[in-house]
């Protein structure tokens, strides 16, 4: 079965850092990319981050470049989000995707991140 299971999330205070990390299954599920959304209480989800498998080109969202980092190792099918700075505005469940090659998107459970004032 696909999976992706998301790891790292906790309480952090404002302006300290957090690691995120995302593991898709099985080995050899053939990716084309993986992705980072958010979503907070009351409001919509809304996308983070995304890093091409082949070719590490990245996008990111405005408000949260120059804080947070996506990365990627492929031998592990594992895709990082590197969080600095953070504000309790960041506050939210993280989710992670990753999309085959064939167009199917598996998405994870869900990590909880919470940034206190």
């Amino acid at each position: 079965q696909e999976q992706v299971v998301e790891s790292g999330g906790g309480l952090v205070e404002a302006g300290g850092s957090l690691r995120l990390s995302c593991v898709a299954s099985p080995r050899s599920l053939s990716i084309a990319d993986m992705a980072w959304s958010r979503q907070a209480p009351g409001k919509e989800s809304e996308f983070v981050a995304r890093i091409n498998w082949i070719s590490g080109s990245t996008n990111n969202a405005d408000d949260v470049k120059g804080r947070f980092t996506i990365s990627k190792d492929n031998a592990k099918n594992t895709v990082f989000l590197d969080m600095k700075s953070l504000k309790p505005e960041d506050t939210a469940i993280y989710n992670c995707s990753a999309k085959t090659l064939i167009g199917r998107e598996n998405w994870g459970q869900g990590t909880q991140v919470t940034v206190s004032s």
